[in-house]
């Protein structure tokens, strides 16, 4: 009886350290999304001027499309935009003439990756919830056939050309994780075809409906497999006339960063729920929250130490004790 007590510390112990370990990997990983990107920054104020510049003497890289992805979860069927989404939606369109537009919808976006990959389409179908799959098909889009996509709540404020001679980017908000929001790439482009080789192996439920969505899909995805793309680039300082890194186009929104020159933002977080809150107050008390945590896990560690002794003291030996005494 004592010795599978024994062994029950040993396997909670290796259960204990094996969890540690975990969340030592996953910490890293996260140190990656949210710290400093890979990439090559560029403001849209720079982006204006080096068009300006050069006119249209360089290479267009990326195809004159726009797409934008508009799923109605709360009303299956209906592919009616809501007001203001179709006013902000005529201004890039109105901007933009001579780009081809098309708006996705969720009948002809699950078509698209049927016909064109149906390997993906089990994982598709079966996300949990409904905005992965408008994360996962801008990607695919973008892979298959290159442009620039925007999110329904990003409008655009001038002719999205200049954008146009970079071979992909993504957005940079400046705090955080990268954003998915607006993207933009050439078709076949790599990044994208590893991204999208990605999304089944980290289809993963995490419990919390806001982990699950940015880490599975969303941005916290996109961060991750944007860093790992980059670790497999060649250093710069190896091959200083090729340029392999991809660009980080800047969209702070705070009080004295770049203005944004191309584009707005508009209503949007149709798919928050329950916990963006809860971790909406752990950003706010950052500090307090790690002390929480810090302390909670200080004391499980002063609990399972103090039943440890307990039981050295208190269990086995004792009962050593007591056998001893009546040995002839």
């Amino acid at each position: 009886m004592r010795l599978s007590i024994r062994v029950s510390f040993v396997f909670w112990g290796i259960a204990l350290l094996t969890g540690i370990c975990y969340v030592i990997s996953r910490g890293l990983v996260f140190k990656q999304i949210f710290m400093n990107h890979a990439g090559i920054p560029i403001s849209q104020p720079e982006v204006a001027n080096a068009y300006n510049a050069s006119g249209d003497s360089r290479p267009q890289l990326i195809p004159k499309l726009i797409h934008q992805v508009f799923h109605n979860w709360h009303d299956p069927g209906n592919e009616v935009l809501p007001d203001d989404w179709d006013k902000v939606r005529q201004t890039c369109i109105k901007a933009n003439p001579d780009f081809n537009y098309t708006l996705w919808t969720e009948k002809s976006s699950r078509d698209f990756i049927e016909r064109e990959y149906a390997w993906f389409l089990h994982t598709y179908d079966g996300y949990r919830y409904p905005v992965q799959r408008v994360d996962a098909v801008r990607y695919f889009i973008l892979l298959h056939y290159g442009g620039i996509y925007l999110d329904l709540d990003n409008g655009c404020k001038t002719d999205l050309t200049p954008l146009l001679y970079y071979p992909t980017w993504i957005t940079e908000p400046g705090r955080g994780a990268l954003s998915n929001n607006v993207l933009a790439s050439r078709p076949n482009h790599p990044f994208w075809n590893r991204l999208t080789l990605s999304l089944m192996p980290w289809d993963y439920n995490w419990f919390f409906p806001y982990v699950t969505i940015s880490y599975a899909s969303g941005q916290w995805f996109v961060s991750a497999i944007w860093q790992e793309y980059h670790s497999l680039l060649p250093k710069v300082s190896e091959n200083p006339d090729i340029e392999h890194r991809l660009y980080r186009l800047m969209m702070d929104d705070r009080a004295g960063e770049d203005p944004w020159v191309y584009f707005t933002q508009e209503r949007g977080g149709t798919w928050i729920n329950w916990d963006n809150y809860l971790f909406l107050m752990i950003g706010d008390h950052l500090f307090l929250f790690v002390l929480l945590l810090v302390s909670s896990i200080s004391l499980a560690g002063w609990l399972i130490a103090r039943m440890v002794r307990k039981y050295k003291t208190g269990g086995y030996s004792r009962l050593k004790t007591q056998l001893n005494r009546y040995t002839i």
